[in-house]
């Protein structure tokens, strides 16, 4: 969810399987952004078919207007209720979410939340920074959290955090449509979700998986 999280294709060592994407984004959101339905990842290839266990796969759309979506999953072995615990503890999300400076819990009104968050970036020795208010929804019964910029440092922050469970395994997925204001260098921001995306899958999953043993592991007196 960070606001600086800008993108790529595969950063993570155990990325594999990435599939460039293709068309435009269709009218009124995200592809496949209904509660519960499949992003498309690749015309006929379902997602779960190609993203081996503990394997991060990521997917970029160059869209009009400057505007990128990509669609980032890792599949894993703990139980979604770890992961969304983590994900929603948004008064902390800056402490285990790389270049997420900062994560304010502004306001909730039933399973919507407010927040603000700050970004920040070093690239070539200077510090950069993006700041968001974002709305987010909660679906729990259908494991997302849906998210969109009230306003903030871009045209356009939107997207959905999603964990579900099949009998296999666990899988964690990230889809962000991202839209830069004039004057924002689109091949910087196009690097920068590249390297980062991976990362904020990666450190949820620590932080889960942190949780998990903290509770499993007996006390010690």
């Amino acid at each position: 969810m960070s606001p600086l999280t800008i993108f790529q294709n595969t950063v993570d060592p155990a990325v594999s399987g990435a599939v460039p994407g293709t068309g435009d984004s269709p009218p009124g959101g995200l592809a496949g952004d209904g509660p519960g339905q499949q992003p498309a990842f690749a015309a006929g290839v379902e997602p779960e078919a190609i993203c081996a266990l503990d394997t991060i796969q990521q997917q970029m759309e160059r869209l009009e207007q400057g505007t990128r979506r990509l669609a980032v999953q890792l599949r894993l072995e703990l139980q979604p209720e770890w992961l969304w615990a983590a994900l929603t503890d948004y008064a902390n999300l800056h402490r285990f979410i790389p270049n997420l400076s900062r994560s304010h819990l502004l306001w909730r009104r039933g399973n919507r939340v407010g927040l603000d968050q700050v970004g920040t970036q070093q690239f070539c020795g200077l510090q950069f920074s993006a700041q968001v208010e974002l709305e987010l929804e909660e679906l729990r019964e259908h494991g997302e959290l849906r998210f969109r910029m009230v306003k903030g440092d871009f045209r356009r922050f939107e997207g959905i955090w999603r964990v579900d469970r099949d009998q296999r395994s666990t899988r964690l997925l990230y889809i962000l449509t991202v839209q830069g204001k004039p004057g924002m260098p689109i091949g910087l921001i196009e690097q920068r979700l590249q390297q980062d995306l991976a990362c904020n899958l990666r450190g949820v999953q620590q932080e889960a998986m942190r949780r998990f043993l903290a509770v499993g592991t007996p006390s010690r007196h």
